[in-house]
């Protein structure tokens, strides 16, 4: 048995390698790889970083102030802070020409999942009717996905909506405005069920409450947005220092992957990397070639190999993206209460609301703010500064976020491509349009949603809510999808290529159809189904 290459090294590559490395195979990951310095002050919390850093504006905020957001009508509420910015920083050959989409990529050393915010929730059966396998085919690699990583939950509400496997830790410890959420929800549930078709829960999340070999429990620092110090809160980067312990594994970083070459028979041999020092091309030889660089950049390598081989541009139609809103929002009660900086910074609740069909579910995750950076908030107060800051610490406590995701399906129109750039070169082109349904969806899904915060005592406020830029949730998927058919630009059930023999698509690509939950876990736990069953 021969090497296996596996491109990239975000949550799927990692986890499908350390599935072969521990069955004794010899695997080559080819990545870009850019890394971050490490978290300073190990054991310190926020605040103790605001006052004993050297520079703290340059930490938190960056020395040109770049991680400052306006939150005016075209930016977000929140941007990522200087110590991730590592993880959008592109080689320059990764050129864009996106109609109708804002697509981000990762070349950073764990990929996407260096920023994100840790939540797994595994798709149940309805969600995964269009795919070649069921619930009980991937549960064992959600266990394995957990037992890895840690993952925390309990069996409540939203169970309906995702299953209860095993290997779940005990969940994190709640902030005082998650508690009063849940005891409101407790008093009101049978009216939002019935009124609403509304859920609350625990947000499943991978974050140690127990520790774990070379990792920490969590210890609440609240700094989870600038870079866990502990360890605590999960990211591919770990699994990719437990691949480097194997000697079977071979990293080599700082290497962008242009293509791959086939001989006559459609078989892939070699794939090529630049170094991104400006040296010359390198070629490995391939006996099996997994990519996993994530569905655009995936994307990319396959149709760029299609070009140079025979000079067709080739186009992966059905790209999808969940599509995210978000609804800041208050809980009057809690104002003029202290808030507690020493919590968890993410979402410790989820929403969960019925769709028209099961597959319909709408999934939304709630933010309480603790620790975040807060000048979008009062830059928007109409007063002035002084009041406005007074006005802001009295209300803290009680603000929140709700970020609610919608399912999204296979469309032909949404496709990628490759087009000249002028330079010699050729741009990714990505196509992307909305479901005829997507406005008519999100008014009735909103609609519900702020009834449901009133219901807990909470208040959206008029032209609070934002709709996110296409491609902003960063859940792409389904341009080369599995499917049981031999199709062009298909994939088998543990997807091997259906136009190249020993070529696997190990990431998002494959998915044929995406539901509304965050896409990591199934990411990973696919990614070792395929490894467990095809290898």
């Amino acid at each position: 048995m021969g090497r296996i290459v596996v491109v990239g090294s975000g949550a799927s590559g990692v986890h499908f390698a350390l599935s072969l490395l521990k069955k004794g195979r010899d695997v080559l990951m080819l990545d870009v790889g850019h890394t971050q310095s490490a978290p300073p002050r190990d054991g310190d919390g926020l605040n103790v970083l605001k006052r004993e850093l050297d520079d703290p504006v340059a930490y938190f905020l960056g020395p040109r102030f770049e991680a400052v957001t306006f939150g005016d009508a075209k930016s977000d509420f929140y941007s990522f802070p200087p110590s991730k910015r590592f993880v959008f920083s592109e080689p320059p050959r990764m050129k864009f020409a996106a109609r109708g989409f804002e697509p981000l990529v990762s070349f950073a050393r764990g990929g996407l999942g260096e920023v994100w915010t840790s939540g797994v929730y595994p798709f149940n059966d309805d969600e995964l009717a269009d795919f070649p396998f069921g619930y009980d085919d991937i549960r064992p690699h959600y266990e394995e996905i957990a037992r890895r990583i840690g993952v925390t939950g309990e069996a409540d509400d939203l169970a309906r909506f995702m299953p209860v496997h095993g290997d779940m830790l005990p969940p994190l410890r709640l902030d005082a405005h998650s508690r009063e959420l849940l005891a409101a929800y407790a008093r009101r549930k049978e009216t939002l069920e019935s009124k609403y078709g509304c859920y609350l829960g625990r947000s499943r999340v991978a974050v140690l409450t127990e520790p774990k070999p070379g990792r920490r429990q969590c210890e609440y620092l609240g700094r989870c947005i600038w870079g866990c110090p502990n360890g605590a809160f999960y990211t591919p980067s770990i699994t990719l220092e437990e691949c480097l312990q194997h000697p079977n594994f071979t990293y080599v970083p700082q290497m962008h992957v242009s293509h791959f070459k086939c001989d006559g028979t459609g078989r892939v041999t070699r794939v090529f990397a630049q170094p991104l020092d400006g040296g010359a091309t390198q070629e490995f030889p391939v006996e099996k070639l997994a990519l996993a660089a994530g569905t655009m950049c995936t994307a990319r390598i396959f149709l760029e190999s299609i070009f140079r081989d025979t000079g067709e541009t080739a186009e992966l139609h059905g790209l999808m993206d969940n599509r995210q809103i978000l609804a800041p929002f208050i809980k009057p009660s809690m104002i003029g209460q202290s808030y507690d900086p020493e919590s968890y910074q993410y979402h410790l609740l989820a929403m969960g609301l019925r769709g028209d069909e099961p597959k319909d579910y709408i999934h939304g995750q709630i933010t309480c703010l603790t620790t975040a950076l807060v000048h979008p908030i009062i830059q928007k107060i109409p007063l002035d500064l002084r009041t406005a800051v007074f006005v802001f610490r009295n209300a803290r406590a009680g603000l929140g976020l709700l970020n609610v995701n919608f399912r999204d399906t296979r469309r032909e129109g949404n496709a990628i491509t490759l087009e000249p750039d002028g330079n010699g070169g050729r741009s990714l082109v990505v196509n992307y349009t909305a479901e005829p349904s997507e406005k008519r969806r999100i008014r009735q899904a909103m609609r519900r949603a702020r009834k449901a915060l009133r219901r807990l005592g909470c208040l959206v406020a008029p032209g609070a809510v934002r709709i996110r830029a296409k491609g902003a949730s960063v859940h792409y998927a389904g341009t080369l999808p599995m499917s049981n058919e031999r199709r062009r630009f298909t994939t088998s059930k543990y997807g091997e290529s259906h136009d190249f023999e020993n070529l696997y698509i190990v990431d998002g690509s494959t998915f044929p159809f995406l539901p509304a939950k965050n896409i990591t876990f199934t990411l990973m736990a696919n990614a070792v189904r395929i490894a467990d069953m095809a290898f």
